[in-house]
């Protein structure tokens, strides 16, 4: 309940009620990227700032490599799960959102952290880039061998749906080479990586330089993107009707099922509570920007408004609202 109280998640509050009462409140899609790009540089600034005061660990280690077996894990078990009930395709699809995560929700996480006063390793900051790709690149194998198996063609697409230029795919799927350079050298990765270098070798004296922009401001510009984000998140809502229950209760319970197993890991590497209820929110987050944006070129076979509507539409304000307190309080009594 404390975190309903918070201001940023509040504003989130009257983002879905405005969606939903279909008010004309908008925010310009200028701002809107501006304000992702400022959180990404923030929050990057903020992790290597921490990691030049703790440096290289084990407990960085440990948290690195249970991220990155995340990556693999979630995406896998999630594609087997749903392939019970949706087309290949769709499945690869909805296991990459969900494989894959937001930073939205865990720069919301780290916000709920420092003001809660709860120690985390700044080092989770690099944790969520490691996390972005791997479930991006499984569902384009998932995707391809469907492709071979069914002697499908690849496609065709508009400019519209090209991520990337080069108007035609190989015949036996798409490159996983082109997916790796896509992810590696997407703007929001390189500016959040590079932000934590600048943050690792400036450390004290960069972080008192850059306080008034990483430190003071950044309590009112989440909460003014969280307002954009529930605005996007009721605007969603009305794509999942007529949906299969069971791919809602996916959507519900599959992320409580992912911070479980992050859970685990964090005990059984001893990670401290912050540190590991950050694991749990990367690990339940899905991702509804990057991963959506490579799959409408990567899968097109897929249906979009399923897994935007998904992420976007029930687990980003599940969690939100509920899983971040919920997760942090979990870990809290487990790890500490």
């Amino acid at each position: 309940m404390h975190n309903l109280l918070d201001p940023a998640v509040l504003f989130f509050v009257i983002g879905v009620l405005a969606g939903a009462m279909k008010s004309n409140l908008e925010i310009p899609p200028a701002i809107s990227r501006f304000l992702s790009l400022y959180l990404l540089m923030a929050l990057g600034l903020k992790g290597g700032f921490a990691l030049s005061h703790s440096g290289l660990t084990h407990e960085v280690a440990a948290s690195l490599g249970a991220a990155v077996a995340l990556a693999i894990i979630v995406p896998l078990l999630g594609y087997l799960l749903l392939r019970r009930f949706l087309s290949g395709f769709d499945a690869a699809a909805v296991a990459a959102t969900y494989g894959s995560v937001s930073a939205v929700t865990f720069v919301t996480a780290v916000q709920y952290l420092e003001t809660q006063g709860i120690a985390y390793g700044g080092h989770m900051a690099a944790a969520m880039a490691l996390m972005e790709s791997p479930a991006i690149i499984m569902a384009v194998i998932f995707a391809n061998t469907l492709r071979q198996q069914g002697g499908l063609p690849s496609g065709r697409h508009s400019s519209a749906e090209m991520a990337t230029p080069g108007a035609a795919h190989p015949k036996g799927g798409v490159s996983i080479r082109k997916i790796l350079h896509e992810s590696f050298t997407d703007g929001a990765q390189l500016l959040l990586l590079g932000a934590m270098v600048v943050g690792l070798l400036t450390g004290e004296t960069g972080k008192a330089a850059m306080q008034p922009f990483s430190g003071d401001l950044f309590k009112g510009m989440l909460a003014f993107f969280l307002l954009d984000m529930g605005l996007m998140a009721a605007r969603n809502l009305p794509q999942l009707k007529g949906k299969s229950p069971w791919l809602i209760a996916y959507a519900v319970l599959g992320p409580v099922a992912h911070a479980s197993i992050a859970l685990a890991m964090a005990a059984a590497l001893s990670l401290p509570a912050g540190t590991g209820a950050l694991l749990m929110v990367l690990a339940a987050s899905a991702s509804y920007i990057a991963v959506p944006a490579v799959l409408r070129y990567a899968i097109p076979e897929a249906s979009p408004s399923l897994y935007f509507s998904l992420s976007l539409g029930v687990t980003f304000p599940l969690n939100i609202i509920f899983g971040i307190p919920a997760y942090v309080g979990i870990a809290q009594y487990f790890l500490a």
